[in-house]
């Protein structure tokens, strides 16, 4: 029973030396892990879960599983065009095989550099071979035309039944700037520098997800006449707009003078019929006292007219005419 006992004891306490010694390890999810013994790799472990390692004799480095981003210092590249650009990109990986990540870069660290040189390098080559506004722009959107609605407000006669308060599209500005056309654009200029960076990303265990220009910037050498030509294309832009304004400016008080002169022509036509019909009936009126007492309307009329006339009078040379009659008649 002692010689059992003391087994027992001795295998127990074994038990937990090798225990305490670690001979487990965890990857977690998300991580993938290799084994070295002595510096040299025996093992790897690439899903998650409890593994088992030789104690104090086995090393366990990990390494994350999830999709790393790179983001490099922005690239100086020469374009066909002769212009320096400066070519700010970023990408996102992954490793692919542990074993050989560590054996070609160790960690991390190391792979940002690698990086720094594999992806540069992709970008240089591509954007030197491609046109600056292929870098630039993705499509031909920008030559199609751009149109604006003009609006304004009209209103019915004011007090009137049918008054209605609206509005009217009067015209539209037409503006229309042509600009190179697109070949690849910048989307397939990103899916060659990463076809390019995949084919060298391999031997350090390195998949590229992707590569995406994030941003380009002149140098400032051009940046001052990249600004002007920009300016200028403003400038042509606000003047199409101000010419159609000042079109539809001049059609709208064309349209106010025509609507004004039809106005008093109108009020013209009615007042000449008003007086056509009050002479008319002055005519009539006259008549009428004329063949009542036609002598009475000769006298009253000869009346009005010396009334008129005489004062006005300088020289007399002969009373003699009909004129006269009344004034110098006995009766």
């Amino acid at each position: 029973m002692k010689r059992f006992v003391t087994i027992v004891v001795v295998a127990g306490a074994a038990l937990l030396i090798f225990l305490m010694l670690g001979p487990f390890y965890v990857v977690q999810e998300g991580q993938q892990a290799i084994i070295l013994q002595f510096g040299r790799i025996v093992n790897s472990k690439t899903t998650a879960g409890l593994a088992l390692k030789a104690p104090l004799i086995d090393q366990v480095v990990r390494f994350p599983k999830k999709i790393i981003s790179w983001d490099g210092e922005p690239t100086e590249v020469p374009t066909q065009e002769r212009q320096f650009i400066f070519v700010d990109t970023t990408a996102r990986w992954r490793i692919a095989d542990p074993e050989l990540f560590y054996q070609s870069v160790a960690d991390q660290a190391g792979a940002q550099t690698r990086l720094d040189a594999v992806i540069d390098s992709a970008v240089k080559e591509v954007i030197s071979n491609n046109r600056l506004h292929e870098a630039v722009r993705n499509s031909d959107v920008i030559n199609t035309i751009q149109r604006r609605n003009v609006y304004q407000v009209e209103s019915g006669t004011p007090g009137s039944e049918t008054q209605d308060v609206g509005s009217t599209i009067l015209g539209e500005t037409y503006t229309e700037t042509e600009y190179a056309q697109i070949e690849k654009g910048r989307d397939e200029l990103s899916n060659e520098m990463l076809l390019r960076a995949k084919a060298t990303a391999p031997i350090y265990g390195i998949e590229l997800i992707d590569v995406i220009i994030r941003q380009i910037r002149y140098s400032d050498d051009l940046t001052e006449s990249v600004y002007s030509r920009m300016i200028t294309e403003r400038q042509q832009i606000a003047q199409a707009f101000r010419s159609d304004g000042e079109g539809l400016k001049q059609e709208w008080l064309g349209n106010r003078e025509r609507e004004r002169l039809e106005i008093i022509s109108e009020a013209e036509r009615k007042a000449k019929v008003i007086r056509g019909q009050a002479d008319a009936q002055a005519a009539a009126i006259y008549a009428d006292a004329y063949g009542t007492d036609p002598e009475f309307y000769a006298f009253f009329k000869a009346i009005e007219s010396y009334r008129t006339l005489l004062p006005n009078f300088r020289k007399t040379l002969s009373t003699d005419a009909e004129f006269f009659d009344y004034l110098y008649s006995q009766r």
